[in-house]
């Protein structure tokens, strides 16, 4: 690893949006860790980074407990260089009506989403502070703005649109910017999941939200792996503390 190298750490990276932005951040020259729960998970993510010449290691951890993250980032520090860029991508779904949905529920969307956002930044904070440089992406979502069948997640990720804009202003004097990503339909296994628990087809669940959606397509991972490419490079150093909607259109 070059000496100069920037070192990611992206979580939920096995699959679907986390593995898209893992990759791009890879080919943009960075090493990158690829977390998830799961560490053997994570080796599609980490062959394909491997494979087009990028640099990256696969780390399994439970975000939502602090432990874990810290010995996580101790490694990755010893194995690929101090992470200065953090995408907190992790998150679950637990999707029912606010008089179905358990304490459960709702604890684990908050556990998962806003504690191990937290927890993340938190150890990997003092490796930014140190280069006096630092670019944390909080992944939202466009159910921060209110979504049917989703209020713990749409309470977490509004909380995470909180919690950005305190670690810009916290943080910016150290070289550290933090941005969070609102996409609105990507076509991940977690829309699918969606799709199923309202009992529609995906392919008529993708039609349908297509029709919404100004740009007349869902989006793909790789639309949020681009944003979240420009929100850590060198030139969006004088971007912090905003919400970037990424939803093929306007929202309300």
């Amino acid at each position: 690893m070059s000496e100069n190298r920037r070192t990611a750490l992206v979580t939920g990276a096995a699959q679907g949006i986390g593995a898209a932005v893992a990759q791009r951040l890879a080919a943009d020259g960075l090493a990158v860790a690829v977390v998830d729960l799961d560490e053997g998970a994570c080796a599609g993510t980490v062959d394909a980074i491997t494979a087009a010449g990028g640099s990256a290691i696969a780390v399994g951890a439970d975000v939502s407990v602090a432990a874990a993250v810290d010995a996580a980032v101790e490694r990755i520090a010893a194995e690929l260089g101090g992470p200065t860029v953090v995408v907190n991508n992790a998150g679950i779904i637990r999707d029912n009506l606010l008089f179905k949905m358990t304490v459960d529920d709702w604890d684990a969307v908050m556990a998962v989403h806003l504690r191990g956002s937290f927890n993340t930044v938190k150890a990997a904070q003092k490796h930014m502070v140190e280069a006096k440089f630092g670019r944390i992406v909080n992944l939202s979502s466009t159910s921060a703005l209110g979504n049917r069948g989703q209020a713990n997640y749409s309470a977490a990720k509004a909380g995470l649109q909180g919690y950005t804009k305190t670690l810009a202003i916290e943080l910016g004097k150290f070289g550290v910017t933090a941005n969070a990503i609102a996409p609105g339909f990507i076509q991940t296994d977690m829309t699918a999941a969606t799709a199923e628990r309202i009992g529609v087809p995906f392919d008529d669940f993708i039609k349908f939200s297509a029709e919404q959606i100004p740009v007349q397509r869902v989006g793909q991972p790789d639309d949020i792996a681009h944003t979240a490419s420009f929100l850590v490079s060198e030139g969006a150093g004088f971007v912090s503390g905003q919400v970037i909607y990424v939803a093929g259109g306007p929202k309300d």
